[in-house]
């Protein structure tokens, strides 16, 4: 049954809703990983060698062992539920929720991703392009977004280098040693390495690296390959003739997404896709535009999802 106005209306709220609530959770979860190690919520102390785990000392145990303070089956049953158990129930639930709804975690909390597309949005303005490698989609020029986009690279790529080595050294070590410049020269190098490395990768492959060179990305897509009925960014073919016209621009639901993929496409080339739902959102609001009731594209799971995976054909 077609949507009345009134109805199209009210489900603006409900999508930028989604895109607000996805913003929360990944500045949450990016401020959990820059403070992590300061809390030490998650550090390990190479002076030390000890594991800090929610604030706590975490140990194996091995050292008690060596004093005579606990025998070798003691040890063993605290290797097996401190360290092999929790590691599996960890890894099978990461891959369980992704086999059911994709890369949620690099669309919802990873903090990389977040850069990604900060950037994006900050490139697009200062040059039209959505990626350097990206012809122009429009003709916008800003000098004071190229000089925000620059800068913003190049302090992410110092603040993520300098966490990085948190997680390996105690915090306060490395900060006090930034203040008063008396970094050793292993820290300097470190740091100086990361930095060009990360701003590099930030400015000219961050999209590259989220496809093909993130293992924890990787793994979540092959998950959610393997399950042919798992939440998927769903295409009505038989009513492709509706997206011509498409505002604001043509092929918006392409040219929102994050990732440089083409929504319309079937499953196996959306390998990367993170569930964002931004090409939802712009295929939603292209459609109010134009007063049409339904998008084309739709989260869909089981049977509907199952269609995605299969090769297209064009309709007699």
């Amino acid at each position: 049954m077609p949507c009345s106005a009134t109805e199209r209306a009210a489900d603006l709220p409900r999508r930028s809703n989604l895109q607000a609530r996805r913003r929360l959770t990944q500045l949450a979860f990016f401020a959990l990983f820059l403070l992590a190690p300061a809390l030490d919520l998650l550090r390990f102390d190479l002076h030390e060698a000890q594991l800090w785990l929610l604030g706590q000392r975490w140990s194996l145990g091995i050292d008690a062992f060596q004093r005579g303070e606990l025998d070798a089956t003691a040890v063993a049953l605290s290797i097996l539920f401190k360290a092999i158990v929790p590691g599996v129930l960890l890894v099978a639930g990461f891959l369980f929720v992704a086999w059911r709804y994709g890369r949620l975690y690099c669309g919802w909390l990873c903090p990389h991703f977040s850069l990604v597309e900060l950037l994006n949005g900050l490139l697009h303005k200062a040059s039209g392009r959505w990626s350097i490698w990206e012809r122009p989609d429009s003709a916008q020029r800003s000098r004071a977004h190229a000089a925000a986009f620059a800068l913003l690279a190049l302090g992410f790529g110092f603040v993520w280098s300098v966490t990085l080595l948190t997680y390996l050294l105690p915090p306060s070590e490395i900060w006090g040693g930034l203040l008063s410049a008396s970094l050793t020269p292993n820290q300097t190098r470190f740091l100086l390495i990361a930095w060009a490395l990360i701003s590099a990768e930030l400015v000219l492959a961050r999209h590259l690296f989220c496809r093909f060179g993130c293992a924890v990305g990787f793994f979540q897509s092959l998950a959610w390959m393997a399950n042919r009925k798992a939440l998927v960014v769903s295409f009505a073919r038989q009513r492709a003739a509706e997206c011509r016209g498409c505002q604001p621009v043509a092929d918006a639901c392409e040219t929102v997404c994050p990732m440089r993929l083409r929504p319309r496409v079937q499953k196996r080339l959306m390998f990367s896709c993170v569930q964002c739902g931004q090409c939802l959102q712009a295929c939603e609001g292209s459609h109010d535009a134009r007063g049409q009731a339904t998008p084309n594209l739709q989260w869909q799971v089981g049977l509907d999802a199952l269609r995605e995976t299969l090769p297209s054909r064009r309709s007699r």
